[in-house]
């Protein structure tokens, strides 16, 4: 084991499915504070087939190249200063965290799931808390349902962190400057989902409420725009609300070519029934839209302040979703403008360097 003080920290990740905004804040801390990091990672998840790239500095291990014990041999030989981990739903995982928690390394169990309340929470808080304890040091998560239930969990409070999650800034704020430009003289009446066609996304339920409003005269001249694959894909698009003229299915995009289609859209909307945090709502803050979230979506908590830039809905419930589109649809190209901007201001205030420096604090503090 290295000295937690060293100037050139090595990080270890065991990480389920790996995401370019997650990568993004590796780059930074690789960057700016000269780590060496290896990933242990999942297969890439074929309904988000993000292409991962490489970068010096970063090394990237597939999970399924080791059993548990060559895994837990492997990682013991980096002599990490720190270990960050996704939950604990990998066995293999928690055996690497448990012995190097044993050593004194600082092991932080990262997570987005937030606290509800539910039963199986209450049995999960009696059957983890004396493993969990011997496992990991410190808990980071998303926001503050999540740190609840973290400390819940047995963690003290001066050991949880929130801001797990940060969108890559930089990629999307650019899109911002179209505020003064394009946007402000033609703001895009075109609003835009971008989600994995799943359940819990909503994507059914947007496309009835947006036809039945196009079909009632409600919608003026906007129209909608979905990102995104999945197994209701088909599903969705061929039904007679999805297949509406001015509802469009774009499909899966790369990373790096998500600019290209949101500077042409102009209000994003997140229509899930389950969404324990959402990373795409601070990239779209990030560039400048309005955002119109179910109160199931986490992010809600820090990048959307109501009526200020954007509305909520009640999750499933499509009066409530119409009204939200409703606000928006009707409101003035000058109003969505602002409601833009306080949203880039909301979403600046946090990113991957932030992210970087939270990891260099973990290694260092109590």
């Amino acid at each position: 084991m290295s000295d937690r003080r060293t100037a050139k920290p090595r990080v270890l990740v065991l990480y389920t499915e790996l995401a370019p905004y997650f990568l993004a804040g590796v780059r930074r801390l690789v960057h700016e504070h000269g780590a060496c990091v290896h990933i242990v990672h999942w297969p890439v998840n074929r309904e988000a087939p993000f292409a991962l790239g490489r970068t010096e500095g970063i090394t990237l291990v597939e999970r399924v190249r080791h059993d548990d014990r060559e895994l837990l041999r492997t990682c013991v030989g980096w002599s990490p200063d720190i270990v960050l981990c996704s939950g604990w739903v990998d066995k293999g995982y928690l055996k690497v965290c448990r012995e190097m928690h044993r050593r004194g390394v600082p092991t932080v169990m990262c997570s987005d799931t937030a606290w509800r309340g539910s039963w199986r929470q209450w049995v999960a808080l009696f059957a983890v808390q004396t493993w969990l304890r011997r496992t990991f040091s410190h808990a980071w998560v998303t926001g503050g349902p999540q740190a609840r239930y973290a400390h819940y969990l047995g963690f003290d409070r001066k050991r949880i962190r929130t801001g797990f999650y940060a969108a890559d800034v930089d990629v999307f704020a650019p899109l911002a400057q179209l505020l003064d430009g394009p946007k402000r003289d033609h703001f895009p009446h075109r609003l835009l989902c971008v989600a994995r066609y799943i359940p819990t996304k909503g994507q059914q339920l947007l496309c009835d409420v947006f036809a039945g409003l196009c079909d009632a005269g409600h919608a003026r001249d906007w129209d909608l725009w979905l990102v995104g694959t999945g197994e209701l894909h088909d599903q969705v698009m061929g039904s007679t609300s999805g297949s509406h003229p001015r509802i469009r299915h774009v499909g899966f995009v790369q990373a790096d070519r998500m600019p290209e289609v949101m500077a042409q859209c102009g209000v994003f909307v997140l229509p899930s029934t389950y969404e324990p945090w959402g990373v795409v709502v601070q990239e779209h803050a990030v560039a400048g839209f309005p955002l119109v979230l179910s109160d199931a979506v986490g992010a809600a908590e820090r990048f959307l302040a109501e009526p200020f830039n954007g509305h909520r809905f009640i999750a499933g419930d499509p009066t409530s979703l119409a009204e939200a589109l409703s606000r928006i649809l009707n409101a003035s190209d000058d109003a969505l403008i602002a409601m833009a901007r306080h949203s880039v201001e909301l979403g600046r205030a946090w990113g991957p360097g932030d992210w970087a420096r939270t990891v260099v604090e973990l290694i260092t503090g109590p």
